[in-house]
C-alpha cells in the first residue's frame, strides 16, 4: 500500500490529534508561494506602470487643464492620455479573472488530479481543516493584494475623473475602483476554488472559473449595477456631468410615446419636423408637447454602490468557499 492508495483517515480520527493551524498554514505558503509570487509579481508590474504613466497624466493635467474646458485640455491632456486610460481598463478587466483562473482553481484541482490528496488527508488536519487551511490564506492574501493594487488604479484615473472625461460609474473602471476590485478578485478566486473540486482536473477548471467569471461580470454590469439603489428620475436636461444615465425616454399626455434613442424617434422627428434644420431634436418635439424623462444615478451615490457590490460578492465567496468545503467533507477518499 502506498501513500497514493492509503485510505484517508476519518475527520473524528483526526480530531483525536489535530495539526496546528499555523502548520497547515506554513504548508500551505510552501505548495503555493509560486502561484503567489506570480500574483505579486503580476500586480507589481502593472503598478509600476500605473504609477510611472500616472505621474505623467497628473503634470500634463496640472500644466494644460486650468481650465478644464480649455482646449489645451481638449487636445494635450483627453486627446494624448485617454486611448491609454481606455486600454489600460480594459486590460486591468482581465486581473481578477486570472488571479482567480490560476491560483483558485489548481489549489484542490491539483491534488485531486494527482491524488495526493489522499496522503494529506491522513496527516491528522482533517478534510474540513485542510481545506479551509489552503483557501482562507490564499483567499485573504489575494484580496488584499487587489484593494493595495485598486488604490493606486483610483489615483491614476483621479485626472480623468477631474477633466470630466470620464464619470464615477463608468462600465470599464467601476469594478477596478474602492472595494469593488477586491471583491470581485476574491469571488474569482472562489469560483475558481469550487470549479477545482467540482471538475477535479487542473485545464478544465481554470477554463471553467473564466467562463463563469466572465458571464457574472457581464450580468453584474449589464443588469444588476444600476437597480442596487432606485434611480433618480427628472425632466431635467441639464444633469450633472457626474450623473449615471441609465435610460431617456418621451411622453406625450402624460403618456409613454417612444425612448429618446432608436428608429421611433428618428420616424416622429421625421414627422413632425421634415425638413427643418434650425430646431434642434429636442426643441422639435418639446413644441409638439413631448417632454423628455431621464432616470439616472447620480454621482454622490459611488460609494453606496461600491459596498453594495462589495458586500453581495463577499457573500457570495463566503458561499462558495463553503460549498467547497461541503463538498470536500462529503467526497469518498
Amino acid at each position: 500500500m502506498t501513500a497514493l492508495t492509503m485510505p484517508a483517515r476519518p475527520d473524528h480520527d483526526a480530531g483525536l490529534r489535530p495539526v496546528p493551524w499555523r502548520r497547515m498554514a506554513w504548508v500551505t505558503w510552501r505548495q503555493h508561494r509560486a502561484a503567489l509570487a506570480g500574483v505579486a509579481a503580476l500586480l507589481g508590474a502593472l503598478a509600476v506602470y500605473l504609477w510611472l504613466t500616472g505621474l505623467q497624466i497628473h503634470h500634463a493635467y496640472a500644466t494644460d487643464c486650468h481650465p478644464t474646458s480649455s482646449l489645451a485640455c481638449t487636445i494635450n491632456f483627453t486627446g494624448r492620455y485617454a486611448t491609454t486610460g481606455n486600454v489600460v481598463s480594459i486590460f486591468l478587466q482581465a486581473v481578477p479573472a486570472l488571479i482567480g483562473a490560476f491560483t483558485g482553481a489548481p489549489v484542490l484541482a491539483r491534488e485531486l488530479e494527482t491524488g495526493t490528496f489522499r496522503y494529506a488527508w491522513t496527516q491528522g488536519i482533517g478534510r474540513w481543516r485542510w481545506t479551509l487551511g489552503k483557501l482562507v490564506p490564499l483567499a485573504v492574501a489575494v484580496a488584499a493584494a487587489a484593494g493595495a493594487f485598486s488604490m493606486l488604479y483610483s489615483w491614476y484615473n483621479q485626472p480623468f475623473f477631474a477633466a470630466g472625461y470620464v464619470i464615477p460609474f463608468a462600465t470599464r473602471m467601476f469594478g477596478l475602483r474602492g472595494v469593488a476590485f477586491a471583491a470581485w478578485t476574491l469571488a474569482a478566486f472562489a469560483i475558481g476554488a469550487l470549479a477545482g473540486m467540482l471538475i477535479r482536473r487542473t485545464v478544465p477548471a481554470i477554463a471553467a472559473t473564466l467562463a463563469a467569471y466572465a458571464g457574472l461580470a457581464l450580468a453584474a454590469a449589464l443588469y444588476l449595477r444600476e437597480h442596487y439603489i432606485t434611480p433618480l428620475l427628472t425632466s431635467n436636461p441639464n444633469l450633472p456631468g457626474s450623473a449615471w444615465i441609465t435610460s431617456q425616454w418621451y411622453t406625450n399626455g402624460g403618456k409613454y410615446a417612444f425612448p429618446a434613442r432608436g428608429t421611433q424617434i428618428v420616424n416622429a422627428l421625421s414627422q413632425l419636423c421634415p425638413g427643418t434644420s434650425n430646431v434642434s431634436p429636442a426643441q422639435c418635439l418639446s413644441q409638439h408637447g413631448y417632454t423628455q424623462w431621464t432616470s439616472y444615478q447620480p454621482g454622490s451615490r459611488f460609494w453606496p454602490f461600491q459596498w453594495i457590490e462589495g458586500g453581495w460578492l463577499l457573500a457570495l465567496s463566503v458561499l462558495l468557499i463553503a460549498a467547497t468545503v461541503w463538498l470536500v467533507r462529503r467526497r469518498a477518499a
